[in-house]
C-alpha cells in the first residue's frame, strides 16, 4: 500500500534545478467560443410523454434534414399516435476546440505526440463505446480491428468525442475509461490481444476433418483392406457418436461465450447511459447466432434470446444506439489451409458441398445476430466489408443528426397488470427516404427504473467512475512521473482541495474541524484497478491557519511507486460528511520504460515565478505557500510570470560525457498554437547528475490573454542521436482566470 494524504507543508523532491531563460507569451489571436446548442433529451418514457429518436437517410445513405412532423407517422402496437413533440437535432463537432494537435517544431523534425485539450461535459457531442469482442474474435480479426481503431484515433476522432475502447473479457470500470485523451486510447489499443480461451480460433472457422461429415475414408480401420466389415461399422459408429458429442459441447461453449458478449455489452450500456452527448456502442465481433436447428427446424435459443431482449430494452431506454461490425470482412466459406484439404478431395464432392453449405449457414446465422442487435436499437450492421475503417466512418456519419418524435401515451401503456413490451413503428410519407428507429419499450416508467445514488458509498462510486470532475468541492489534481536512484520510478500527485467547500464545526477553545471521506484509485490502461485507498480524514485548525485553509485551500501529496511502464489514471474523490458534497478529479499519466534508454521527460511542475513563500513570523505563520498551491491548482492571471520545471532522462553523452540537449516550448489555447519559443541549448553538461538533467523555464503571460484553458508543451531534442535527433515531449494544462 502506498502513502496517502498528509495535510502538511508540501515538500517537492529536488528533481528540479535551474537553467532558466525568459520569454514573453503574447497571444496571436483571441478566439471566441462557439455557442453550443442546448442539449436535448433523447429517449423519454413517462406517463406524459413517449419520445424516441429516428434517423432518416436518402438512397445514398446520407442524413436527411428539413422534414416536418407531417412527414412522419408513429405507431404503438400498430395503433397510430398523434405526434405532439417534434424536432431535429444536428450534431456538428465544435471546431473551436481541437481535441489534439500534432506539432513539428521544424520541417526536419520527427512528429511530436499529440497534446490533448480539456473536454468538459457541456462540450461532449458524441459518446462512443468501441467494444472489442475478444470473447468472439479470431486471431486474424483482432489484427484487423486494431488497425481500424488506430485509424479512428489518428484520423476520424473529432473534437467533442468522448471515447472508450473496451474488451468484452475485461468489462470492469466502463465509464472511467471514457476520455478525449488520445494517449489513453492508444494505450488501450496496444493492450488488445487475441483471447485463446474465447469462442473463436486462429481462423474465422474452426478446422474440421472429413470424418465430421460422415466420410469414412479418413477412418483408421477403413483404410486397412483386411479389416472386417463389422469392425469398420463399429468404428464409424463410434466416430459419429464422438463427433456428435464434440459438436454438442462446441455449441454449448459458443452459447456461453455469446451470452458473455451480450452481458458485457449490457454492462457497457449501463455504464454510459448517464454520460452526455449522442451515445453509441460499436461492437466489433465475429458474430453470434440466436437460433438453434432442431431436426432441421430453426428455433430461438432461449439462453441467448433472453439476454438479447434485455440488452435491446436497456439500450433503447438508455438512448444508446448499438452498431455492429463483422470483423471477419468478406469471407469465402470453403475449405482452407487449416482443414484436411487432401482428405476432403478424396471424400468426394458430396462431402465438400455439405462442408461449404454448413459454413455458409454458420456465416449467415452469426451475421444475422449482429444485424438483429443493431436493428433493434436503431443502428445498423456492417458486414462483408474488409475495410473496417470505412465501417467506423459510416457509424460516425450516421451520428450527425436525428429527429425526436414524441406522443402522449394512453392509460394502458403503464398498467402494471398489463406490463408488456410495446412495439414502435415509425413510417415516412416519402417513399424515397429510409427511416431507422428503436424497436419499442417495456411499460415501465423511467422514474421507476432509475436509481439515483443515495448512500455515501454510492455517491463516491458514481463520482469515482465518472470521466468528468465534480464541482461541488473544487478538487484539482497534478500527477507527475519521475525517477531517482533511491526511490526508483514513481508517480507523485499533488491534490488541491478548496477549503471553502468543507463545513467546519465549532469545537472547544476556538478550534474548528471538518471531516471528509476520501478515496483514491490507480487504474491501469485496461480499466482495471491497480491500487486503491479509502479513508476518513479530519482537519482541525483555528485562527490564521483556519482562515488560510478556508480562503486559499490546502495541498496534499500522494506518492505511488510504479512497478512497470504503461498508462495509468489516478482518480481522487472527496465527500464532505456534514453536507454530502462531492469533489472529484482524475488525470492520466504515461510512464515510459526508462530501461530502453530512450529519451524521456518527467512530469512538469508549473507555478507563478516569485510566488509568496510561507511567512515565518510567529503571529502570521503561513500553513502552505502560494507556490505550493500553484503547483497543484495551475490557476494564473494574465500578466503573471510562469516558471516550469522538469527532468530529462537517458540523454546520450559523447566521448567527453557532454550531452547536447535543446529545449523548445509551445503554448496552446483551444488546441491552437498561440506561442512557440525558439530552441534553446540546455547547457546540461554543467550538471553533476547526467542521469537526471533538471531544467527550468520562465515565460510571461500576456495581460490581454483571455480566461480559459491552456496547454504548455515542452519538447526536448537530443542532438547526439542521429541527424534529426531523438525527441521527447511532455505537457501540462493550466487555466487563466479573471
Amino acid at each position: 500500500m502506498w502513502g496517502f494524504l498528509r495535510v502538511s507543508v508540501l515538500i517537492i523532491c529536488s528533481l528540479f534545478f535551474t537553467t532558466a531563460f525568459g520569454q514573453r507569451v503574447a497571444p496571436r489571436q483571441n478566439p471566441q467560443p462557439t455557442p453550443r446548442v442546448e442539449d436535448k433529451d433523447v429517449v423519454k418514457i413517462s406517463t406524459n410523454l413517449i419520445q424516441v429518436d429516428a434517423t432518416v437517410l436518402d438512397k445514398n445513405g446520407k442524413i436527411v434534414s428539413g422534414l416536418t412532423a407531417d412527414d412522419f407517422e408513429i405507431y404503438e402496437n400498430n395503433k397510430k399516435q398523434q405526434i405532439t413533440n417534434f424536432s431535429f437535432v444536428e450534431l456538428q463537432p465544435d471546431r473551436s476546440t481541437d481535441a489534439a494537435i500534432t506539432v513539428k517544431p521544424n520541417k526536419n523534425a520527427p512528429s511530436i505526440p499529440s497534446v490533448p485539450g480539456q473536454l468538459h461535459p457541456e462540450q461532449v457531442h458524441r459518446t462512443l463505446a468501441l467494444v472489442v469482442d475478444d470473447l468472439g474474435l479470431s486471431f486474424g480479426s483482432m489484427g484487423a480491428v486494431k488497425s481500424a481503431l488506430k485509424k479512428f484515433v489518428d484520423e476520424q476522432m473529432q473534437p467533442g468525442d468522448l471515447v472508450a475502447i473496451i474488451r468484452t473479457s475485461k468489462g470492469s470500470g466502463v465509464s472511467q475509461q471514457f476520455t478525449s485523451d488520445k494517449r489513453m486510447l492508444y494505450a488501450a489499443i496496444e493492450k488488445l490481444r487475441w483471447y485463446p480461451a474465447g469462442r473463436a480460433g486462429i481462423s474465422v472457422f474452426q478446422s474440421v476433418d472429413p470424418s465430421d461429415f460422415g466420410a469414412a475414408g479418413s477412418a483408421t480401420a477403413a483404410q486397412n483392406p483386411r479389416t472386417p466389415p463389422e469392425i469398420i461399422e463399429m468404428e464409424n459408429r463410434s466416430t459419429a457418436e464422438t463427433v456428435a458429442s464434440q459438436k454438442q459441447f462446441s455449441e454449448f461453449r459458443q452459447d456461453i461465450f455469446a451470452v458473455g458478449t451480450l452481458g458485457a455489452v449490457n454492462y457497457v450500456v449501463k455504464g454510459i447511459r448517464d454520460l452526455p452527448g449522442r451515445k453509441a456502442v460499436v461492437l466489433f465481433s465475429d458474430g453470434f447466432g440466436l437460433y438453434d436447428l432442431d431436426n432441421g427446424i430453426k428455433k430461438p435459443n432461449p439462453r441467448l434470446m433472453d439476454n438479447f431482449q434485455r440488452l435491446a430494452e436497456l439500450a433503447n431506454r438508455s438512448s444508446v444506439i448499438i452498431y455492429t461490425i463483422d470483423a471477419r470482412g468478406m469471407v469465402v466459406p470453403m475449405v482452407d489451409a487449416q482443414d484436411s484439404f487432401e482428405d476432403f478431395i478424396r471424400s468426394g464432392s458430396r462431402v465438400v458441398d455439405q462442408f461449404g453449405a454448413d459454413r455458409s449457414t454458420e456465416l449467415y446465422e452469426t451475421q444475422q445476430g449482429l444485424k438483429a442487435l443493431a436493428e433493434q436499437t436503431g443502428g445498423f450492421a456492417v458486414i462483408n466489408n474488409n475495410d473496417l475503417g470505412k465501417g467506423i466512418e459510416r457509424v460516425l456519419n450516421d451520428q450527425k443528426g436525428y429527429y425526436l418524435l414524441g406522443y402522449r401515451p394512453d392509460s394502458e401503456t403503464f398498467d402494471p397488470k398489463k406490463a408488456r413490451f410495446h412495439k414502435l413503428t415509425v413510417k415516412l410519407k416519402r417513399p424515397e427516404l429510409h427511416v431507422r428507429y428503436r424497436s419499442g419499450f417495456f411499460g415501465v416508467k423511467d422514474e421507476d427504473m432509475s436509481s439515483a445514488p443515495k448512500t455515501p458509498r454510492q455517491q463516491i462510486l458514481t463520482a469515482l467512475t465518472s470521466p468528468f470532475s465534480s464541482g461541488d468541492i473544487d478538487l484539482r489534481l497534478t500527477s507527475l512521473f519521475a525517477s531517482d536512484a533511491q526511490t526508483g520510478t514513481f508517480m507523485r500527485s499533488l491534490v488541491y482541495v478548496d477549503g471553502g467547500g468543507l463545513k467546519f464545526s465549532e469545537e472547544a477553545d476556538g478550534w474548528q474541524e471538518a471531516t471528509f471521506d476520501i478515496v483514491s484509485v490507480i487504474v491501469g490502461d485496461n480499466g482495471t484497478v491497480v491500487d486503491e485507498v479509502s479513508r476518513t480524514e479530519t482537519i482541525k485548525a483555528k485562527g490564521d491557519i483556519l482562515r488560510e485553509i478556508r480562503e486559499k485551500g490546502f495541498v496534499a501529496t500522494i506518492t505511488v511507486p510504479i512497478k512497470k511502464p504503461g498508462g495509468y489514471q489516478l482518480r481522487v474523490v472527496m465527500r464532505d460528511t456534514a453536507t454530502s458534497r462531492i469533489g472529484s478529479a482524475n488525470q492520466f499519466i504515461e510512464v515510459p520504460n526508462l530501461k530502453e534508454n530512450h529519451l524521456a521527460l518527467s512530469g512538469i511542475v508549473i507555478e507563478r515565478y516569485g510566488a509568496k513563500k510561507p511567512e515565518e513570523t510567529s503571529s502570521t505563520k503561513q500553513f502552505q505557500s502560494d507556490e505550493e498551491r500553484d503547483n497543484a491548482r495551475r490557476y494564473f492571471h494574465g500578466g503573471d510570470t510562469i516558471r516550469f520545471d522538469f527532468s530529462t532522462y537517458n540523454a546520450k553523452t559523447d566521448k567527453a560525457t557532454k550531452p547536447h540537449l535543446v529545449m523548445q516550448y509551445i503554448v496552446y489555447r483551444d488546441g491552437k498554437e498561440i506561442f512557440i519559443s525558439p530552441e534553446k541549448d540546455l547547457n546540461a553538461s554543467q550538471q553533476s547528475n547526467l542521469q537526471s538533467i533538471d531544467t527550468s523555464g520562465v515565460f510571461d503571460l500576456g495581460k490581454k490573454m483571455p480566461p480559459g484553458d491552456y496547454v504548455l508543451q515542452v519538447i526536448v531534442k537530443d542532438l547526439l542521436v542521429g541527424e534529426k535527433g531523438q525527441i521527447a515531449t511532455q505537457w501540462t494544462d493550466f487555466e487563466i482566470i479573471p
